[in-house]
């Protein structure tokens, strides 16, 4: 069991807008007692950052595949390092 920190800045890709992929996200991050947020991108993606323990952010990364009932996972792709997070996993705007 690895439990350093670890933050991760992922896009989502496939069918995860107007699923309810954004407020599903944050209700598995905030049950998993992790920090970030979670957003909407132009375009059709999901964005967002975990910070937590490294297994429970792996384990998040893991059921990201899974999404909402009629979600659809195509690609979950790391993008630049983040910040660390802190605090509550938020809903964040659409950019």
């Amino acid at each position: 069991m690895t439990t350093d920190p670890l933050t991760v800045h992922v896009l989502i890709e496939g069918r995860v807008q107007g699923v309810g992929y954004r407020a599903w996200c944050a209700e598995e991050a905030q049950s998993r007692g992790l920090s970030g947020w979670v957003r909407n991108v132009k375009g059709g993606a999901v964005e967002a950052v975990f910070s937590g323990p490294s297994d429970t952010v792996v384990d998040m990364l893991d059921v990201l595949w899974h999404g909402p009932a009629f979600a659809r996972v195509n690609l979950v792709r790391d993008l630049e390092p983040a910040e660390p997070e802190s605090g509550a996993f938020a809903v964040r705007e659409t950019v």
